[in-house]
C-alpha cells in the first residue's frame, strides 16, 4: 500500500499562529511533508523547521535575512526564495492539501492570493487581508475550488456551529469578548490608561498588536465584520456579549429555536489542529472541562462608554468596500503612535469614530477595492493622513 503524506505549506511559520501549527504537525511527523515554510527575517526559527522537516523551499521576505540564509544554506540543497513570485514555481501547477496563511497584517494578502490557486483547503488567521480584501479572496476561492477555513478561535467555532460555511435559519450570532484587562475597570480611570497596562490581557498571551485591540475592544469589531464576510451573515444577525472567562467563543441560535454554544480553553492550539485534521479523527490532549467557569459564564452586553469603538459597527456598509480598508488602517497607525506613548488610549477610539464621519472618507462605501494596490495605497493614504491630524 502505496502511503500518501499529507502536503503542507505555512505562510509566517515563525509567527505565533506558525510556530503552533508547527508544534502540532511535530507530533505527526512521519504522516507530513512541509512543501514551503517562510518568514520575514526570522531565519533562526526557520533554520530549526528546515531541520525538524527537512524542508526543501523557504521563502524569506527580508532581503538582508534572505542573504544570510543562503549563506547559512550553502551547501544544502534547500531553494532559498525572496519573494513570494516564486509561489508558481514552488508548487508547479500542483495542489497541495492544506495551508495556513499566518502573515500578519496586509503584507499577508498578497502571498494568501498567490497560494489560493496550489491548495485545495487553506486557512486564513489574518484578519487584515479578510476585512479588506475577502473580494478578492473569495472569488478565489470559488475561482481554484479551494476549500476555506477560517482560524480565529471565533470564527472556528462559528463554522463548527453552523456545519461550514451554510448560513439558512440563523436568527442570530452571538461573538464573545473578554472585556480585556479592562472590563472591570472604573470609566474615570481610562484617561490614565498606560501601554503597559493595556498590554496585560487577563486570558491570552498576544502580540501587542492585537493585545491593544482587545484592550479597545476593535478587536471584536473586526471580528464582527470578518464574521459578516466569511458566514455572509447581515450585520443585524451579529452580536457581541461580553463574557470574561474567553471559555465560550460562539453561540448561533436558530430560527427553530435551537441555541448552539462552542467552548474550549483559552489555546489557538485547539481551532486550528481542527482546520487541519477536522476529517481525519485524530485526538488532541486538552484540559478537562472546567464546571466552575460553565456554571459562572455570566455574559453581559458592551459598555459602549468604555468600549466606544463597537459604536463603528453602525457605520460599516452592508456590502465589502474599501471603507474597511480606512478602520483598518487608521486602527494599526494609531495602535502604533498609542504604543510610542504619543497618543492617549482613549484618542484611539475618538479619532476611528471621527474618521468614520469625514467626508473625504465616506466616498469609499461605494467603492469595491478591484486589486491588491487599491488597498494598499488606501491603507498608506490613510496612515499619512493621521500624521497630519492634532490628537
Amino acid at each position: 500500500m502505496n502511503f500518501m503524506k499529507k502536503k503542507i505549506a505555512i505562510l509566517g511559520s515563525t509567527g505565533s499562529i506558525g510556530k503552533t501549527l508547527i508544534n502540532i504537525l511535530k507530533k505527526d511527523k512521519k504522516n507530513i511533508e512541509l512543501k514551503l515554510i517562510t518568514t520575514n527575517k526570522n531565519i533562526k526559527e526557520l533554520i530549526k523547521q528546515i531541520n525538524i522537516f527537512n524542508v526543501k523551499n523557504v521563502i524569506v521576505k527580508d532581503y538582508k535575512s534572505f542573504l544570510k540564509l543562503k549563506k547559512v544554506l550553502n551547501k544544502k540543497k534547500i531553494n532559498v526564495y525572496n519573494n513570494f513570485d516564486s509561489i508558481n514555481h514552488i508548487f508547479n501547477n500542483k495542489k497541495i492539501d492544506y495551508s495556513m496563511s499566518a502573515i500578519s497584517g496586509l503584507d499577508g494578502l498578497d502571498p494568501t492570493l498567490r497560494l489560493i490557486e496550489f491548495t485545495k483547503k487553506i486557512a486564513i488567521a489574518n484578519k487584515e487581508s479578510i476585512i479588506c480584501g475577502w473580494s478578492l479572496i473569495n472569488k478565489k476561492l470559488l475561482f481554484h475550488n479551494t476549500k476555506f477555513v477560517p482560524v480565529d478561535s471565533e470564527h472556528y467555532s462559528i463554522y463548527s456551529l453552523i456545519g461550514g460555511l451554510k448560513n439558512n435559519n440563523i436568527e442570530c450570532v452571538y461573538i464573545t469578548a473578554s472585556g480585556g484587562p479592562f472590563n472591570n475597570y472604573p470609566l474615570n480611570k481610562f484617561k490614565s490608561i498606560t501601554p503597559k497596562s493595556a498590554l496585560n490581557h487577563p486570558n491570552w498571551n498576544m502580540g501587542k498588536k492585537i493585545s491593544i485591540d482587545s484592550a479597545t475592544l476593535m478587536n471584536k469589531v473586526f471580528e464582527i465584520i470578518e464574521a459578516k464576510m466569511i458566514f455572509n451573515l447581515n450585520y443585524k444577525k451579529l452580536k457581541i456579549l461580553i463574557h470574561s472567562k474567553s471559555y465560550v467563543h460562539a453561540m448561533v441560535k436558530f430560527s427553530n429555536g435551537v441555541t448552539k454554544i462552542l467552548m474550549h480553553d483559552t489555546n489557538m492550539k485547539i481551532p486550528i489542529f481542527n482546520s487541519i485534521y477536522e476529517e481525519d479523527k485524530k485526538k488532541i490532549v486538552t484540559k478537562k472541562l472546567d464546571f466552575s467557569i460553565i456554571n459562572n459564564l455570566n455574559f453581559k452586553n458592551v459598555d459602549l462608554k468604555k468600549f466606544p469603538v463597537v459604536k463603528i459597527l453602525n457605520k460599516i456598509p452592508t456590502d465589502s468596500s474599501l471603507f474597511e480598508t480606512v478602520i483598518v488602517a487608521a486602527n494599526d497607525k494609531l495602535v502604533k503612535l498609542f504604543l510610542q506613548k504619543k497618543i492617549h488610549f482613549l484618542d484611539i477610539s475618538k479619532v476611528l469614530l471621527k474618521i468614520t464621519q469625514e467626508k473625504e472618507f465616506l466616498k469609499y462605501r461605494r467603492l469595491i477595492p478591484k486589486n491588491i494596490t487599491d488597498i494598499i495605497k488606501l491603507s498608506d493614504y490613510v496612515s499619512l493622513k493621521i500624521d497630519t491630524y492634532d490628537i
